[in-house]
């Protein structure tokens, strides 16, 4: 157990000072441009799957 709690102490001691951070002002433009990206790829896949989900229906409606 006291291994495990060594582990932990050095993980946040070497966060604390050998980890470099990015800047806020990147960090949030980095994080607008995910969103963005985010938004865009959930709107395709959206709309991917409406057009199929039609195109699925309407052949089940010709044969059906």
């Amino acid at each position: 157990m006291a291994e495990m709690i060594d582990y932990i102490k050095d993980s946040f001691e070497e966060l604390k000072n050998n980890v470099s951070w990015t800047e806020r002002s990147e960090l949030q433009r980095l994080v607008v441009i995910v969103l963005v990206f985010s938004v865009l790829f959930s709107l395709a896949i959206w709309g991917a799957d409406t057009v199929l989900s039609r195109i699925i229906q309407f052949y089940f409606n010709l044969i059906g």
